[in-house]
Parts: structure tokens; sequence; C-alpha cells
């Protein structure tokens, strides 16, 4: 029977029994009720300090990899979005704010830069929702991981909660290629859509192509003809 191998949270947890603190398995934590101190260093100066602190035990919340993370977020929600470009004349044609006039200046000093683009400029707002797999084609391998535990959260309870987060080492390789394709967008947004689309494009392309192909190896090989069918000519 083959080994079951351990997730990095039966790892983690194991690490801190072994410390002798008690993990806690735990929900999210209402983060806008509480406040959380951040730890920078590692799991194992962590639980130094979760000691140094009196803890008795640590809350471990268990991280998935989530689908959404195949998709560029710029942060930028749709409130926002539209409060920086979405209304060039906030005042009706009446500036009380100072601020409309600021909003065209900036937004034809865009245009300008970008009028060799075919008259199109782009922020990296605008790409949100983009497949990322379309500029790191790599990070494919990583979809059927999806659902499964990539690190976790630890917390020491108390006052001022004391948080930290560990990963699995494949999750940092795909965070990585993640940063890598979000940096490229920030970098140049129109070039990353166009680097999008030739290979969206190609991957159509290639689909189409062995499409075609399973369709002639279907029609050169015909259903044999029935013994009724064979009976009927003789």
């Amino acid at each position: 029977m083959a080994k079951t191998q351990k997730s990095i949270s039966d790892i983690v947890c194991d690490y801190i029994k072994k410390q002798k603190l008690s993990p806690i398995p735990v929900q999210t934590l209402n983060e806008e009720a509480e406040t959380t101190r951040y730890f920078g260093g590692d799991l194992k100066e962590f639980i130094a300090a979760a000691k140094t602190l009196g803890a008795k035990g640590v809350f471990v919340e268990t991280l998935y990899l989530e689908e959404d993370e195949f998709y560029y977020d710029s942060g930028m929600d749709d409130e926002e979005y539209m409060a920086l470009y979405g209304n060039d004349d906030c005042c009706d044609g009446q500036c009380k704010c100072g601020k409309c006039e600021g909003k065209k200046s900036n937004k034809k000093a865009k245009e300008d830069d970008d009028s060799d683009v075919d008259g199109v400029w782009f922020e990296p707002e605008d790409l949100d929702g983009l497949d990322l797999t379309l500029l790191k084609p790599q990070m494919a391998k990583y979809l059927d991981r999806v659902g499964e535990a990539c690190g976790v959260r630890l917390t020491v309870p108390g006052v001022d909660h004391l948080e930290v987060e560990i990963f699995a080492d494949w999750y940092d390789d795909f965070a990585e290629l993640v940063d890598e394709a979000s940096e490229a967008i920030e970098i140049n947004p129109t070039e990353a859509l166009k680097q999008a689309q030739a290979i969206f494009e190609a991957e159509e392309e290639e689909l189409a192509k062995a499409e075609d192909k399973s369709v002639k190896k279907i029609a050169a090989h015909p259903p044999k003809k029935s013994s009724a069918n064979k009976s009927k000519k003789k």
C-alpha cells in the first residue's frame, strides 16, 4: 500500500507538538475585529516567540490553493476604479473638488504616451481577471493542485494576535510565477495583453489542428459492414 504524503498542515502541526505546544485547528479569524501583528521570521523563530509570550497553544488555519489565484488581481475594486477612471468630470461641469482637470490632463498624457499602440492604452487595472497561464504557461501544471493544502496560517492568541503564514515549497514556486506574471502586467500592461493574446491564439490553433487530425483518422477507418449486409449481397 502506497504511503500517504503528509500535507504542509500536518508537517507544521507535528512540529508544533514536538515543541510542546498544542496545535489548535481554526477557521478564518475575524481580522477586522482583532488586532493582528504579522511575524517576520520563520516557523522555528515563530515557535520561540510563542513560548516567550507564554502561549500554551497555537491556532492553525489550513490554507488551500484557489482557482482565482491563476487570474490577475490588481487589488483595485470597482468603486476605486470608477473613482479614478470612470468619470472625468465628477462635478457635472462645475468643478468643486479640484480634481476634474487633473484627471483629464493625466488621461490625455497617458493617451499621448501610448498613441503608437492602435490608439489604445491600458492600465494594470484594465487587465483584472486575465488568465496568468497565458503569460506563464508553466503555471498550468499547478491546476491539478487546486483545492490542495498549500500552507498554514499560525496565530498566537492574545490581545494582539501574533500571526505568520508558512507555505509548502511547491506553492512558493507557484507564487513566484504569479509574481513574475503580475509584474509583467504592471510594467507594461499593453505588451502583456499582446503576449497573452498571441499565446491564446497559438493554443487555439493547436487545438484546431488536433481536432482536424482526429476527424481525419475517424474518416480513414469507416465502420465495418455488418454480417446482415454481407448476406444481402450474396
